[in-house]
C-alpha cells in the first residue's frame, strides 16, 4: 500500500508572521507615492523646458533688456544731481562771449535791416544836360555864390549889417543830385542824376525826393541784389519834396522796409542815413538826431519845408530820398536836404528829414 505523501505546513525561513507582514506591507505602500503623484511632477518639467526651447530667443532678449535696463538705474542712480543755472552762471556766460567774440555794432544791425530795402534811383533825359555844347557844362541854376570876406555879395540886412550868405544844398531840387557826381565821374555830363529810394511796399512801391526824379524823361532803380528795372512816378507831395515810384520789375524776395512813427522820437537819438552819396553805396553814416519840427527855406526862397528832423549823420548828394532809420532798423524818415553856407556842396554836419508819417501820406496810406 501506498503511502500518501506529507507536506509540511511550517512556514518558510524568510517569511514574516501574517501580522508582522502586513504591518510591513502597509508601511511600504504608504512611503512609496502614487504612480499619478509622481508622474505630474514630470510632466510639468518637461513642458516648461520645450517651452524654453521654443521661445528662447525672446527669453535672451527679455534678459537682456532686463539686465540692462537694472544697469541704467544703478548708473544713474549713482551720477551727482544736474546743478540748477543761477543768475551768476548767465552773467559769467555773456560776460565771456563779450570777451571773446566781437559783436556788430547797433549802427551795423540797424543798416543790415534796412538794406535791403534801399535802391538807387537813376534819372537820365534832364532838360538842362541836353543843352550842353562843346562838353562845357551848363551853370546850375540853384549855385550858390560865394560870399566875399568883407561881405560884399552876401546882402544886407535890415541894420546895414551884411546878411549871411544862403544856404546851399544838394536837396532843393533835381539838379541837386545830377550835378553833385565827382568831376572825373564817369556819368557827369551824361543827363544822368543819383538818388536813393526806399521800398515801402513790397509791390515795388518806393519813396524818394522829388526833386531827384523832377525833369527826368526816363527812371531806373537799382535793387539791393543789383537787379535793375525801369520805373514811373504814381504819386507827387511838393510841399514835401517826396515823389512815389513803382518799378516795372521785381527781384525775388523783395522786402519792404518797416516804418516807425516818430512820436517818440527824441533829440540825441541814435540814427543811421543809407543812401549813394554821390553814386557810390549803398552806404550808411551814424548820428543822432539834433532836433525836432525844424524848418529849411531853399536857396532861392522857393521853397519852405516844414516840421523837419534834423540829424548831423553825414549825407551828401546823392543821399536824397534815402531813409533815416533807428537803431532798430525801422525807417522815420526821408532825407532830403543838407544845409551848407557855402557854394561847397557838401555835408558840414546838418542834415533834414521828412517825418516819415508826411511821407507815407505822399502815397495816401497810414504809415503803420
Amino acid at each position: 500500500m501506498r503511502r500518501t505523501a506529507l507536506y509540511s505546513r511550517s512556514p518558510r525561513r524568510d517569511a514574516a508572521p501574517p501580522g508582522i507582514a502586513a504591518a510591513a506591507e502597509r508601511a511600504s505602500s504608504s512611503d512609496r507615492p502614487a504612480p499619478e503623484a509622481s508622474a505630474a511632477p514630470v510632466r510639468k518639467r518637461f513642458a516648461i523646458g520645450a517651452l524654453a526651447q521654443r521661445h528662447e530667443r525672446w527669453l535672451v532678449l527679455v534678459a537682456g533688456l532686463l539686465i540692462g535696463a537694472i544697469a541704467i538705474a544703478v548708473w544713474t542712480s549713482t551720477r551727482p544731481g544736474a546743478r540748477l543755472l543761477t543768475q551768476k552762471d548767465i552773467d559769467g556766460a555773456v560776460l565771456h562771449t563779450l570777451a571773446t567774440q566781437t559783436l556788430p555794432s547797433r549802427a551795423a544791425k540797424a543798416y543790415e535791416a534796412v538794406r535791403p530795402s534801399i535802391v538807387k534811383v537813376v534819372g537820365t533825359g534832364y532838360p538842362e544836360d541836353d543843352d550842353k555844347a562843346g562838353g562845357k557844362k551848363k551853370p546850375r541854376k540853384n549855385a550858390a555864390k560865394p560870399s566875399k570876406p568883407d561881405g560884399k555879395g552876401a546882402g544886407k540886412r535890415a541894420d546895414g549889417k551884411a546878411a549871411p550868405p544862403k544856404p546851399s544844398t544838394p536837396a532843393d531840387d533835381k539838379q541837386a543830385d545830377k550835378p553833385g557826381l565827382p568831376d572825373d565821374h564817369p556819368d557827369l555830363g551824361k543827363g544822368m542824376g543819383v538818388g536813393t529810394g526806399v521800398v515801402i511796399v513790397d509791390s515795388g512801391v518806393i519813396l524818394t525826393n522829388l526833386h531827384v526824379v523832377l525833369g527826368a524823361s526816363k527812371l531806373k532803380v537799382v535793387f539791393f541784389d543789383g537787379f535793375e528795372s525801369e520805373a514811373t512816378v504814381i504819386g507827387m507831395q511838393p510841399e514835401n519834396d517826396l515823389a512815389v515810384l513803382k518799378a516795372a520789375k521785381l527781384p525775388d524776395d523783395l522786402k519792404a522796409a518797416v516804418l516807425r512813427s516818430t512820436q517818440d522820437l527824441a533829440p540825441g537819438d541814435e540814427v543811421v542815413a543809407a543812401g549813394f552819396p554821390f553814386g557810390i553805396g549803398p552806404s550808411a553814416s551814424a548820428g543822432i538826431v539834433s532836433g525836432l519840427k525844424r524848418e529849411y527855406r531853399s536857396p532861392e526862397g522857393e521853397r519852405v519845408l516844414t516840421n523837419l528832423i534834423q540829424f548831423d549823420a553825414a549825407a551828401n548828394p546823392g543821399n536824397s530820398g534815402g531813409p533815416l532809420v533807428t537803431m532798430d532798423g525801422e525807417v522815420v524818415g526821408i532825407v532830403t536836404a543838407i544845409l551848407n553856407p557855402t557854394e561847397q556842396r557838401v555835408f558840414v554836419g546838418i542834415g533834414f528829414a521828412v517825418p516819415i508819417e508826411n511821407a507815407a501820406s505822399a502815397i495816401g496810406m497810414s504809415p503803420f
